[in-house]
């Protein structure tokens, strides 16, 4: 494992999603409404009383971002989505993305017909087109994605798969943000579609690739793994 960075993060302990973005989590006996980042349903640890992590923040309408949850091994998962990109964004600057290594962040949220995809990398063969996903969903050794129907999701696989066919590179990322996951596949029952536009897209030459990320306790982002076995 290797340290990509540090957070400043309070333990907490989850009491309930008040809607899409909003939860209740219990600080030091204080109730505090959290930020949630993840739009996924997140069934799995929105669970009351399940002892999570959190990041103050100043000013809006939340106290603080829900960042992650402790699991049984002792290190957490990362939901929160920006602390994901974060992550990765760090990994990819300090060179510890194996298959990335002599890349750099060209441009990011960028414009690509009717969306908007997260990264354009420049390396030594080029460009290259790419979106990031949240893979928080877990079966065993598996990381999945999605957890439910992603309209959103689906456009960004075929912009990658119409940017492939136009003669650019392109790929697609999944963060396992899942402490010990070892493999990631697309979860059938969150959005079949999904998983058929990534077999159209990997049968059309995009990349997929997954690493997996977790939190320790004392708040250190670690790499686990910098290339997970994909299946699709």
């Amino acid at each position: 494992m290797k340290i990509i960075a540090k957070l400043n993060i309070v333990e907490c302990e989850f009491l309930e999603r008040l809607n899409r973005f909003v939860g209740l989590v219990k600080i030091n006996g204080e109730i505090k409404r959290a930020l949630i980042t993840n739009t996924g349903r997140l069934e799995e640890f929105m669970v009351t009383g399940r002892k999570a992590f959190c990041m103050p923040k100043l000013g809006g309408k939340t106290d603080c971002i829900l960042i992650g949850f402790a699991e049984e091994n002792g290190r957490g998962a990362i939901i929160d989505t920006r602390t994901q990109a974060r992550a990765f964004e760090k990994a990819v600057e300090k060179g510890m993305i194996s298959w990335l290594k002599d890349c750099r962040i060209k441009r990011k949220e960028v414009k690509v017909g009717k969306s908007r995809l997260d990264y354009l990398f420049e390396g030594p063969n080029g460009e290259v087109w790419a979106e990031m996903k949240s893979a928080v969903l877990r079966e065993g050794k598996y990381a999945m994605y999605p957890d439910c129907p992603s309209v959103r999701g689906q456009k960004h696989i075929k912009e990658l798969i119409e940017l492939k066919e136009k003669g650019s590179k392109a790929m697609i990322l999944f963060i396992g943000a899942l402490p010990g996951v070892e493999k990631f596949k697309p979860y059938e029952k969150g959005d079949p579609k999904i998983a058929e536009l990534l077999r159209e897209a990997k049968a059309k030459g995009v990349e997929i690739r997954a690493i997996c990320i977790s939190l320790l306790p004392s708040g250190e982002i670690v790499l686990e793994n910098d290339s997970l076995k994909v299946e699709v």
